[in-house]
């Protein structure tokens, strides 16, 4: 009896060691993946601007094979309306049909969620200063939506998700 509450004990303790499985590491000083959460969001580094992220995404993602067919620049349109964005306020969307085709063959609803979506936006940090940041519109999260998708099209939106959080993560950087 005592070797088994001693199991349990020990068993019980390992499990508050180990990582949420709600959470999927990144890694690279990137923050980990809720996948509880569609929004997955990174700050864009210090000394970073907004042109800085621009010309790094627009290089990155052509590298990657990904055309950015739409740009939304949401702040303008508010300013246009006499209303104050408080900073960079847009979206830009992004595709790559080699990756994302097999979601949208098994699945032809999810293409309610295309092209993928990358957010820019500003807003305050701990001292109330603005930041860049970057957001995702997660693909994995989304095929949540879906009834009994494929395994390829699991696969797909893995693949998919992996490499925008991968265009993120150079892009935040301002590299090339």
């Amino acid at each position: 009896m005592r070797l088994f509450l001693f199991c349990m004990l020990c068993s019980l303790s390992a499990c508050s060691w180990a990582a949420p499985a709600h959470v999927r590491a990144i890694g690279h000083g990137m923050p980990d993946v809720d996948l509880d959460n569609a929004i997955y969001e990174v700050p864009v580094k210090p000394g970073v601007s907004y042109q800085d992220l621009i010309d790094s995404l627009k290089s990155i993602s052509e590298g990657m094979n990904f055309v950015n067919p739409a740009n939304f620049p949401i702040g303008e349109h508010m300013k246009l309306r006499g209303q104050d964005p408080q900073g960079v306020k847009e979206v830009r969307t992004f595709c790559n049909l080699s990756m994302g085709t097999e979601i949208i063959l098994d699945h032809p609803e999810f293409l309610v969620f295309a092209p993928c979506r990358l957010a820019i936006y500003e807003k305050p940090d701990a001292n109330g200063k603005r930041q860049l940041f970057l957001g995702l519109d997660r693909p994995t999260h989304d095929l949540k939506n879906i009834k009994q998708p494929t395994a390829r099209a699991q696969a797909s939106a893995q693949q998919l998700e992996d490499a925008l959080i991968q265009l993120m993560e150079k892009a935040r950087r301002g590299d090339f």
